[in-house]
């Protein structure tokens, strides 16, 4: 089963992402189902699905389902595609492709999923782990943080504080699970290289303070959640 959705998803990033230059993909949010490129990306697609099965025409579903399902879910994408829905279209046009391809592996080999493994302990602390990192770490920053106002540079992306902040925390955990505690310190060392331009540029005390309150409090929580889930899974799920 594993093998087989490897080698859809090869097909598919390789028909997807790598044999499908910029330009094809502006010829056919212009021209749409007229695009030439459209039709010379599904005969790709039907290729690479050929080639990485061996032709094994036991897969003629396969050869047949995909292509056909890629050529209706690409047309739905550009026909609906603007300049304000493009991101999440994007996201949508390839779960879309990824569903195809799952109910394909699962038509030719059947596999049940396992409930219990996913209720389990380890599954269930998991989750809770990481959104506690994201969205409760977050809220919970936001409001310590929100004692300060700090007048600071607006030319900025965004919500880009709240992301960069949720990677971060992403990040620390996932160090702190592989054990890899050095790793951290390197982190911590990039951001502050980075943040160190707009501070010497900024010159206030108070953004300084604020930036550094606000890294501490995201490092801090990140470590703490990550501490808390190890000594869960070492200690509590047995």
């Amino acid at each position: 089963m594993i093998l087989l959705l490897i080698k859809l998803l090869i097909s598919h990033s390789v028909g997807d992402f790598l044999l499908q230059p910029k330009k094809w993909v502006e010829d056919k949010r212009q021209k749409k189902e007229k695009s030439g490129f459209l039709y010379i990306h599904i005969l790709i697609h039907t290729l690479t699905l050929l080639v990485i099965l061996k032709f094994d025409w036991k897969y003629w579903l396969a050869y047949t389902i995909i292509p056909i399902s890629h050529y209706i879910i690409d047309l739905i994408k550009i026909k609906l595609e603007n300049e304000k829905n493009s991101r999440a279209l994007f996201f949508i046009d390839q779960l879309a492709h990824l569903v195809i391809i799952s109910l394909i592996v699962c038509m030719y080999e059947p596999h049940q999923i396992d409930l219990h493994l996913i209720y389990s302990f380890e599954s269930l602390i998991l989750v809770f782990a990481l959104i506690s990192i994201t969205s409760i770490a977050s809220v919970v920053i936001k409001v310590v943080m929100s004692h300060w106002e700090v007048e600071g540079n607006n030319d900025s992306l965004e919500n880009a504080g709240m992301y960069i902040g949720v990677l971060e925390r992403l990040f620390v955990f996932g160090f702190i699970v592989l054990n890899q505690w050095q790793a951290i310190g390197l982190l911590i060392a990039a951001k502050s290289v980075f943040r160190f331009g707009d501070l010497s540029r900024a010159r206030d005390r108070k953004l300084t303070e604020y930036i550094l309150i606000g890294t501490l409090l995201s490092f801090g929580m990140a470590i703490l959640i990550g501490i808390l889930y190890t000594y869960a899974i070492e200690h509590l799920g047995k």
